[in-house]
């Protein structure tokens, strides 16, 4: 059990560029992911900022 945790430790913590010398790169895709997120921001923000004018507007018509 020890020697399992000392090596997964030991794989987990080397630099693994030095294994992949010879491997294709593969772009990261932090970029894609950033983009996607912030679209969904604006969704999700522009969604709620329409369902609170709606919930205002139902208010305003009741107390009138």
């Amino acid at each position: 059990m020890v020697t399992r945790i000392l090596v997964a430790l030991s794989v987990l913590l080397t630099s693994s560029p030095a294994w992949a010398a010879e491997a294709t790169s593969v772009p990261e895709g932090s970029h894609f992911t950033l983009f996607g997120l912030g679209v969904l921001g604006v969704i999700v923000g522009r969604r709620a900022a329409v369902s609170a004018q709606r919930r205002q507007r139902a208010r305003d018509a009741e107390t009138k």
